[in-house]
């Protein structure tokens, strides 16, 4: 089957005096797995709630498959959510649980068994029909109630932080199920997590929320290879930041005390634009994760200059084994890189970096 596609344009809900959304949009392309995550407090489970139909924007509309559902109650869209708590009901099997949701729409007999043995064996349950969710484990309660929420086949799935429960172990392995099944059935899944480790390795597409707004969205390689802020780039991952001003524009960059004594990390490379004037820059040390190595730091006066001694056509970087990549977007900059593209500095004028 196909996911439906589903938006959120300009949504804005308050609770009181807080805002828990300020104009904020979501689109989700059918069949896409997308993965919203973002700190405690900023307004990513709200999204969600608005998206399902529990709760009410102030402002904004709410679309499902192009359709406005905006005022429609939750039983009336074509979604379904998966909470972290599960909510199996203790008093059926498995497959009651399951067949729950269809039962009630009157769907009969062998058809609703059906369709129970094929959403059992998707998740991978075959042989435990009869069991009740207490003799279960975790994973396995988990994945009953992703069968449940995809019995009625809604063309959007919502969870919301449905791994919080497990353990680290235990975490891995659903993450495994569900890109099978989010693969194999084909609907659109919107996953809400603040583990941005869970969501990088399932995710076709990551949104970054802070503060009831979107701070960027993207690829997970995207996201982590190019933050579009300061703020993004520190909630994605472990980094080291360098701030600076740019000196003087040679043919090598340089960190280290600059010659004016000052104070601060110089940055020096070829002028691209012809400014001369100095610069500031706010950039982001990271390892590259297809290295897997970590950033080794050099003494202070370390120099990462472009050399050609180590074979034709193959410079490299002394001082510093890691990625530096800009933060942000910055006007009328200038770039330095070497040959491997591996070390990369952007310098921009004063006041032009990022926030």
């Amino acid at each position: 089957m196909n996911g439906a596609s589903a938006e959120l344009l300009s949504v804005t809900k308050r609770f009181g005096d807080v805002v828990a959304l300020d104009a904020f949009d979501l689109t989700v392309a059918a069949g896409e797995f997308v993965a919203i995550v973002g700190p405690s407090g900023s307004g990513k489970t709200t999204a969600t709630r608005i998206l399902a139909g529990f709760e009410r924007p102030d402002r904004g509309r709410v679309l499902i498959g192009e359709r406005d559902v905006t005022a429609a109650p939750a039983k009336r869209r074509d979604v379904n959510t998966v909470f972290q708590n599960y909510a199996l009901f203790p008093h059926l099997t498995v497959a009651g649980n399951v067949g729950y949701g269809l039962k009630v729409r009157g769907v009969k007999g062998a058809r609703r068994r059906a369709t129970v043995d094929e959403l059992l064996a998707l998740v991978r349950l075959e042989g435990l029909a009869d069991r009740r969710p207490h003799q279960l484990s975790g994973g396995q309660q988990q994945r009953v109630a992703i069968a449940r929420a995809l019995a009625r086949r809604p063309g959007v799935l919502l969870l919301d932080e449905p791994l919080g429960a497990l353990d680290r172990k235990l975490r891995g392995d659903v993450r495994t199920e569900l890109r099978r099944i989010h693969r194999e059935f084909g609907t659109s899944f919107v996953y809400i997590t603040h583990d941005q480790d869970g969501a990088f390795g399932l995710a076709d597409r990551i949104v970054v929320v802070n503060a009831g707004r979107v701070e960027q969205q993207g690829s997970p390689d995207e996201i982590y290879d190019r933050p579009a802020t300061l703020w993004a780039a520190n909630f994605v991952g472990a980094n080291t930041f360098v701030s600076g001003r740019v000196a003087d524009r040679t043919s090598e960059a340089m960190i280290g005390s600059p010659a004016s004594g000052s104070g601060g990390t110089t940055l020096v490379r070829p002028a691209i634009s012809g400014r001369s004037r100095p610069a500031r820059f706010d950039r982001r040390l990271r390892p590259r994760r297809a290295a897997n190595r970590a950033a080794r730091p050099r003494p202070p006066n370390t120099r990462l200059g472009r050399h050609r001694g180590r074979g034709p056509g193959r410079p490299f970087s002394r001082g510093c084994e890691a990625s530096m990549r800009p933060v942000g977007p910055a006007p009328e900059t200038t770039t330095w890189t070497d040959d491997t593209g591996r070390l990369r500095f952007i310098g921009s004028s004063p006041g032009s970096g990022p926030n």
